[in-house]
């Protein structure tokens, strides 16, 4: 009797956590971005110019994150870029997460959540391209506060009269659904409901149900053999090694042409990558037909995937760009990755507050902020909603005010596509004077291989990822200090 009572103490104490939770995100909400005139914006590899040939204002002129009256430069083509990136945020009232009674991630699954949209990014990149935008973007309009706060006034009694009636509260999920086109009376057209079928393929893997490939649901249960639980948090070089056996694992067909690696201490192992680009997944013919039935309750065809002997790779690298606070030397290499446009962005953030990095602006990121409540969608159907999955709205956040724990993301197509990234990267990663320790480095071998300090110049000893048994260095968590 007594652990029926505490059982039902803590169900009731995780309802009304839920509902504070919903509450809180979904009201909090912040002035409209502004962005300069006259500087250019960077957004995972493209550049944007928002100041017209002709206009002569002032530099420090600003604007309103897309103001319908403001019609300069391409901001409408950073717009349309920018709202086709995929946005995963908190949910509410999905199915219960594996080792727990919780059925939203509010309050704890941000980093989770941006290490969703990086993966997704690199999803994007392999199945449709850099070049890809949504047809359905511009139509989003941006989150207001008037629309933000009547919702949650109504999930607020909602989620209360649920609590105390220990019942279901219902969804606001909006019914309209973009209808997928059903005609190919033409090769455009076929092609662009090709893309659209790879568009909702891509987002319906992140869906929050135990059968989605790399769901919330697969992500807390890999994280359990980790020693993380539902409620956790996780930092980014954690979130990095999940999302890595999420791909690996992932049985889906159409996934069976990419795959993951994760640095070790700040260094990428050659070797390992180009094996990793070489080799077929152990088990895969298994996988593919275990998953023959999940495959079709989607009634979406897979995207082709490429021959066993060449596989993407996902390039993920935990890295610490400084000490207790971010080093500002580090921005312009910030800048640098965020202008690649193989780069699938940065997940990190302000402490205990994750977000997804995908541009910049002068001294400014540009983010995708995961902290919205948003209500469960069914991603099982062929025509579920995908207006919740794009954000049209930026945000913006001082270099100086990031976290320096981070993961920089990396999408490598083939072994030719990683020659080239690795030398491009080492080029960018040189040590200058001012700048004497690289984010990371690439080295040839493997890792398990390799001896750290063998052949090393006294140059390099002192760089703060080599592990030398004569120094006394100070680490924290999974990071050296700089």
């Amino acid at each position: 009797m007594e652990n029926k009572g505490s059982d039902e103490v803590e169900k009731l104490k995780t309802k009304f956590l839920s509902v504070w939770h919903n509450v809180k995100y979904s009201w909090a909400l912040k002035p409209k971005t502004s962005f300069s005139r006259n500087s250019p914006v960077l957004l995972l590899g493209k550049c944007y110019h928002f100041k017209a040939e002709d206009d002569d204002s002032p530099t420090e002129a600003c604007y309103e994150a897309f103001d319908e009256d403001f019609i300069m430069g391409n901001v409408e083509a950073f717009r349309k870029d920018f709202t086709s990136r995929v946005w995963l945020t908190y949910r509410e009232d999905f199915p219960l997460l594996p080792g727990s009674t919780l059925t939203s991630d509010c309050g704890w699954g941000c980093m989770l959540r941006a290490g969703q949209m990086m993966l997704a990014q690199a999803l994007i990149l392999h199945f449709l391209g850099r070049e890809w935008t949504w047809s359905e973007a511009l139509t989003l309009q941006p989150l207001d506060t008037e629309t933000w706060t009547t919702t949650a006034a109504k999930r607020l009694v909602a989620s209360l009269e649920a609590s105390l009636q220990g019942s279901p509260r219902p969804s606001d999920q909006g019914s309209s659904a973009i209808p997928q086109t059903q005609g190919t009376g033409s090769a455009e057209e076929a092609d662009a409901h090709l893309k659209e079928t790879y568009h909702r393929s891509v987002v319906s893997w992140f869906g929050d149900t135990s059968s989605a490939q790399l769901g919330l649901h697969r992500l807390v249960r890999l994280g359990l053999t980790m020693g993380k639980q539902a409620g956790d948090w996780y930092g980014p070089a954690i979130v990095a090694h999940i999302l890595k056996r999420a791909v690996e694992e992932a049985m889906d067909p159409a996934l069976a042409g990419i795959t993951a690696y994760v640095s070790q201490d700040c260094t990428v192992y050659s070797a390992d990558v180009l094996d990793s680009h070489r080799a077929p997944k152990a088990g895969q013919a298994s996988a593919e037909r275990s998953d023959a039935s999940l495959s079709t309750q989607n009634s979406q065809p897979a995207p082709a995937s490429p021959l066993p002997d060449s596989r993407a790779v996902i390039i993920l690298i935990p890295v610490r760009l400084g000490g207790e606070k971010t080093n500002p030397e580090y921005f312009e290499f910030a800048k640098s990755i965020l202008s690649l446009e193989y780069c699938i962005g940065i997940i990190g953030g302000k402490p205990k507050q994750a977000c997804y990095f995908v541009g910049f602006q002068d001294d400014s990121l540009i983010y995708m902020d995961p902290h919205y409540c948003q209500s469960f969608v069914d991603v099982s159907t062929s025509d579920f909603p995908l207006q919740s999955y794009h954000c049209p709205s930026p945000k913006k956040m001082p270099f100086s005010k990031m976290d320096p724990s981070c993961t920089i993301g990396f999408y490598s197509r083939s072994v030719q596509d990683y020659e080239r990234i690795s030398q491009e990267l080492s080029k960018v990663l040189q040590p200058t004077a001012k700048d004497k320790y690289p984010a990371f480095t690439f080295v040839q071998g493997h890792g398990k291989d390799y001896e750290l300090l063998a052949g090393l110049t006294p140059e390099k000893r002192e760089w703060p990822f080599i592990r030398d048994p004569k120094r006394t260095v100070t680490t924290a968590g999974d990071f050296v200090l700089l």
